[in-house]
């Protein structure tokens, strides 16, 4: 398996899987702490500009990106916040959330699919292989996130952690 994500959509539920080259505790890590979410999050051309994490069952991170690639055209400039609350949490083995679209004041936007997502951290010769798997109300709201460009950012994303895993192993 290479650093290749795999993606698999299954009516309401998408999976993504992928190995990183580092141990599971320090994926886990990168995942649970703002400032190393500040580093990698998001996709390509964009930045957290704000991120606060209470990483604690219940707890909240909420963040917002802002595009700063003039080459991405209406997107330059555009912030996009997001609010994500714990449900549970496996010291170096599972994160699982509720994922919102927020605002500013971290309230949840009204009419934009939110997701329960999982993310398991599993050894993987001595590696990590990372597997996200998302539910959602229905197919047609997995749908809407996946024709916003949501593969290409997650892409673009888990590409930015590898180099960050890189750069702090």
């Amino acid at each position: 398996m290479t650093n290749q994500m795999i993606t698999k959509v299954e009516g309401n539920e998408i999976t993504l899987e992928r190995v990183f080259n580092a141990p599971p505790e320090l994926v886990f890590q990168v995942f649970s702490q703002a400032e190393h979410l500040k580093q990698w999050w998001g996709p390509r051309g964009w930045e957290v500009t704000a991120c606060t994490v209470d990483f604690r069952e219940g707890g909240v991170w909420h963040y917002c990106m802002k595009c700063m690639d003039k080459n991405q055209g209406d997107f330059f400039g555009m912030e996009s916040w997001g609010k994500a609350v714990y449900k549970e949490i496996v010291q170096n083995e599972k994160i699982g959330y509720v994922d919102y679209f927020s605002d500013a004041d971290c309230n949840v936007v009204e009419g934009m699919p939110s997701s329960r997502s999982t993310l398991s951290f599993q050894p993987f010769e001595g590696k990590t292989k990372l597997i996200n798997v998302g539910t959602y109300e229905s197919a047609e709201a997995l749908q809407q996130v996946i024709a916003m460009g949501m593969e290409q950012g997650i892409t673009e994303t888990w590409d930015r952690l590898a180099e960050h895993l890189e750069s702090v192993k």
